[in-house]
């Protein structure tokens, strides 16, 4: 490729053309009308031109790769692959030194523009007036002034090469209808709790059930669970017995303590009297209450330490007991939630067939077996015509609407979804059916946080920017093994829903997702089965790959009793390094960071951190946790100042772990003692 004028200070705009097309924009010349075969299309090429050189090149979405010549399908997409750097190098340079500002910034057009509607991006909405349809002006370029990604970075992730899946393609009107129905079954949910065990749902408890059921599910809809072995979710089970015959909630206040006492000790006797209980366990449960009430009755100046010592005393006295007849209708509770949302991902996917019956479903891809640059899921289903959805802008919210259901999303993660699109979408040029996948994107997601207030958010929270840095420069990670479009820092990542997510660089499911090499970062959703995969998993890889493989885990010491993830890890023969962040000490971003308050972005958290290094031989060789790279990382790793108290109200389950109701603090320092062995150095406490 050639570098002449190089030194001029303008420099040319990059149009990307549909792959079969030439630009509709006037160019000095017309392209090569060489087309490009399906093939290379779904390798990841598009024709593109350059009105520097006055000639088209040819452009790698997958692997940046930029070529003056057609590309030839299986000798330039491959890792291995001769005069790739050169070529990059010698195509940015004759584009012009501004070519980043130009290509990558999320507010210059992407796709082909009409010359019947100058300054109007392609997908924009319109409104009707007295003459029609009119088109509305694009809004001015936003820039946003604070940025939470950065999605220049390229990946160092390698896999297999692996055919495109064959889940349904989205569409806003399945979209709404499983929103609805979710919504159903969550109201389902709330009333067997309240009906049958007189409790209010768990918090959160339904969001961890979609996580946990997710990982036995071998259904056929993404996001609700159909097909589960066992039928009854372990999570969901546990959280409504946590709270069963009442849920204990944060005390601050010695006649918090003398109420609360009272109001456990009712309700056991209550329910044991109301259930099919054995002799002995009436007898035990009679007996314990009503020694409870003489203590409370007869002792008035007892202190707050006492009140929770007799509850702890009561709970241990009661609880089996309390909790063996609750059992079967617990069971029932998870059962009959497990049931319903079968039968409606059976609705939603008849819905989904039939929308889908005339058009025409091509075959998967034949793939060949070699190493690979990551890339974005794909679909092996063309996707429907998409309906109309309408955009306009609240200031600095972006607001897309579709059959009277808005979301919103604020305007500076709209563009970064844009930029996200135009990385990872290969079937959709023009950008036609942007603004409906938006629109599903931040539907199923804000289906899955749920409708209270900071549902949801800490599920999805995500690492501080400057922990991302410090993670890139110090031990080159590049991927993301739990995130979304909308929280993610690196523009490859792993996420739930590959069939929406995809179009904007999700590269599916990470226990799907099987990487030879690489450096990862996983902070994933705090549900103690989908953590017990997770480390599962990474072993896994760790054991069949000697390429160099780094992951570096973000768990929650939870100690009371310790997770299974966190002892397997910190049993690991491939654990090198170990750090305990303590509660209170460090901070998350909001899973909720693309629709709230700057200032709401940041929050702290409620329990210790534990971060782990797994990797293998060839990993810790290339991305050892040095003890100068260990002190970088943690000169950042500290609270900012900016963060508030960790989301929710101030009422929780003892069955959720980030706190402890029946003590004073929240949180308090755990031995971090741990198995040491030779791969193993000393364990950090930050």
């Amino acid at each position: 490729m050639t570098s002449e004028n190089h030194g001029t200070e303008k420099a040319d705009s990059a149009l990307v053309m549909s792959p079969t097309e030439s630009t509709s924009q006037a160019a000095p010349f017309s392209p090569s009308t060489i087309s490009l075969s399906d093939e290379l299309i779904q390798a990841g090429w598009s024709k593109c031109w350059s009105k520097r050189e006055n000639r088209p090149y040819y452009f790698n979405r997958f692997t940046n790769q930029s070529l003056w010549e057609m590309p030839v399908l299986g000798q330039h997409d491959v890792i291995v692959s001769s005069g790739f750097r050169a070529n990059q190098i010698s195509l940015l340079w004759s584009l012009g030194k501004n070519f980043d500002r130009l290509y990558f910034t999320p507010t210059t057009p992407t796709v082909p523009i009409s010359p019947s509607t100058p300054g109007v991006k392609p997908w924009v909405n319109t409104t009707d007036d007295k003459q029609g349809q009119t088109s509305v002006p694009a809004p001015a370029p936003y820039r946003p002034s604070v940025v939470y990604w950065d999605l220049d970075i390229q990946t160092n992730a390698v896999i297999r090469e692996r055919a495109p899946a064959d889940h349904l393609p989205p569409h806003p009107e399945i979209e709404l209808q499983r929103a609805q129905l979710t919504t159903k079954l969550r109201q389902h949910y709330h009333e067997l709790c309240s009906q049958r065990e007189g409790i209010e749902p768990p918090r959160e408890s339904f969001n961890r059930w979609l996580l946990e059921r997710k990982v036995v599910d071998k259904g056929l809809d993404l996001f609700l669970p159909s097909e589960c072995d066992p039928v009854i979710s372990p999570s969901m089970f546990r959280e409504i017995m946590n709270d069963i015959p009442i849920r204990l909630s944060r005390i601050k206040y010695k006649e918090e303590a003398r109420k609360l006492l009272f109001k456990y000790a009712e309700a056991a006797k209550k329910m044991i009297d109301s259930r099919n209980a054995t002799p002995d366990s009436r007898k035990v449960v009679k007996w314990n209450v009503e020694d409870t009430m003489n203590w409370l009755r007869r002792d008035h100046s007892a202190s707050k330490e006492d009140y929770m010592d007799r509850l702890e005393h009561l709970r241990k006295q009661c609880g089996p007991h309390v909790a063996s007849v609750a059992k079967d209708s617990v069971e029932g509770i998870c059962s009959k939630i497990y049931h319903i949302s079968a039968e409606y991902v059976r609705r939603i996917r008849q819905a989904h067939l039939t929308l889908l019956k005339e058009c025409n479903i091509s075959e998967s891809t034949a793939v060949q077996d070699r190493l690979v640059y990551c890339y974005p899921a794909r679909l092996s289903i063309p996707s429907p015509p998409q309906p109309r959805v309408e955009l306009h802008f609240e200031n600095d919210v972006a607001c897309l609407r579709y059959k009277g259901e808005m979301v919103k999303v604020n305007r500076g993660h709209f563009s970064k979804l844009e930029l996200l699109y135009r990385y990872s979408c290969i079937d959709d040029p023009r950008f036609e059916k942007f603004l409906s996948r938006v629109w599903c994107l931040i539907k199923r997601y804000q289906v899955m946080f749920g409708s209270g207030v900071n549902e949801g958010s800490g599920l999805q929270g995500a690492l501080p920017v400057p922990i991302f840095e410090a993670l890139n420069k110090q031990f080159g990670v590049t991927f993301e093994c739990f995130a979304s479009p909308l929280n993610c820092y690196f523009k490859q990542f792993c996420s739930a829903f590959p069939d929406i997510d995809g179009f904007f660089g999700s590269r599916g499911p990470f226990l799907s997702f099987s990487p030879a090499s690489g450096s990862f970062e996983a902070n994933p959703p705090f549900c103690e089965e989908l953590m017990d995969a997770m480390v599962k998993h990474f072993e896994d890889l760790l054991e069949h790959s000697s390429e160099p493989l780094s992951f570096i885990i973000f768990v929650p010491e939870w100690r009371d009793p310790p997770t299974p993830a966190l002892t397997r890890m910190e049993a690991s023969r491939f654990r090198r390094h170990q750090m305990i962040v303590p509660a209170f000490e460090h901070e998350y971003r909001s899973g909720s960071q693309h629709i709230c308050k700057r200032e709401e972005i940041y929050y702290k958290a409620v329990h210790g951190t534990a971060v782990i290094f797994l990797q293998n031989n060839a990993g810790f060789s290339k991305w050892e946790p040095t003890t100068e790279r260990i002190q970088e990382f943690l000169a950042v790793y500290k609270i900012s100042g900016r963060s508030l108290p960790s989301p929710g109200p101030p009422s929780t389950s003892t069955g959720d772990k980030d706190s402890k109701p029946v003590q004073e603090r929240l949180a308090k320092s755990q031995d971090n003692s741990s198995p040491v062995d030779k791969t193993a150095p000393d364990t950090t406490n930050i």
